[in-house]
C-alpha cells in the first residue's frame, strides 16, 4: 500500500523481457542500505518487487510479470526516463496523499500540459472504464502521484500541479502523447461493486428487509 507522495526519483537504465516475466533496472539517489529484496516499492504508480538492491552503485534491480509491461507504460518508457519511486506505507505513517495501491488501471495519453497562475494543468485522455470512477475534487494517481481531479471535460480530466510536485516527481517530463500510468481512487472502486453487486441481487426490498426481521 502507497500514499501516492513520491519520495524521490530514478533513471530508467535497463529492461529485458524473460519469457512471461521482466526484469527493469533503475538507477535513484535515494538512500538504498535499508532496502531489502523481496519489497515493494511503487515504480512509475506500479507495485513491483525488488529483486536486487546494489546500495554503493545506487541501483534497483525489479522484477515485473509481462502483465505489468504491457498494462502499464514501463514496457515502452525509453531507457534514461525518469520513474516516480515510493516505498510502501509503514503502519503510524502519515497519510499525506491517498491510498494507493500501485495497481494500474490503465495507462492513457497526456492530451496538454498548460499553466494556470503558478500552477501546472495536466490533461489527460479518460479512459472509458474509468469513467464513473472519477469526480471533480476526487483522487486519482498519475505515475503513482497523488492528484486531485480539477475538472472533468468531455473524454478528459486536468489535475492542477503545484510547481514543487511538478518539479520534484517525474511529472515536468510528460509531454502530449506521452502515456500517463492512472490508478484510480479504490474507495470509489469498492463503492462500484458493491452497487453492482445489489444490483444484481434485486437491492434492498421490502420483502428483504422482513425475513432479515426488520417490521
Amino acid at each position: 500500500m502507497f500514499t501516492g507522495l513520491v519520495e524521490g526519483t530514478g533513471r530508467l537504465t535497463g529492461r529485458r523481457r524473460t519469457g512471461a516475466a521482466g526484469k527493469l533496472r533503475v538507477d535513484t539517489a535515494l538512500p538504498l542500505e535499508d532496502v531489502r529484496p523481496g519489497e515493494s516499492i511503487a515504480v512509475a504508480g506500479a507495485c513491483l518487487t525488488v529483486e536486487q538492491v546494489f546500495p554503493a552503485r545506487r541501483v534497483l534491480e525489479f522484477h515485473t510479470l509481462a502483465e505489468t509491461l504491457d498494462r502499464t507504460n514501463l514496457g515502452a518508457r525509453p531507457i534514461g526516463a525518469l520513474l516516480n519511486l515510493e516505498r510502501a506505507l509503514r503502519l503510524g505513517d502519515r497519510l499525506g496523499g491517498h491510498l494507493v495501491s500501485g495497481h494500474v488501471d490503465a495507462a492513457a495519453p497526456v492530451l496538454d500540459v498548460g499553466q494556470k497562475g503558478d500552477d501546472i494543468v495536466l490533461r489527460i485522455r479518460l479512459p472509458a472504464e474509468l469513467a464513473e470512477l472519477l469526480i471533480p475534487k476526487g483522487s486519482i494517481a498519475v505515475e503513482g502521484v497523488s492528484l486531485t481531479v480539477a475538472r472533468l471535460i468531455d473524454e478528459a480530466f486536468e489535475c492542477r500541479i503545484i510547481p514543487h510536485t511538478w518539479e520534484a516527481t517525474s511529472l515536468h517530463e510528460l509531454r502530449p502523447g506521452d502515456p500517463a500510468n492512472l490508478e484510480a481512487d479504490m474507495v470509489g472502486k469498492y463503492i462500484l461493486r458493491r452497487q453492482a453487486l445489489s444490483r444484481r441481487s434485486g437491492g434492498v426490498t421490502a420483502e428483504r428487509l422482513s425475513r432479515a426481521g426488520f417490521e
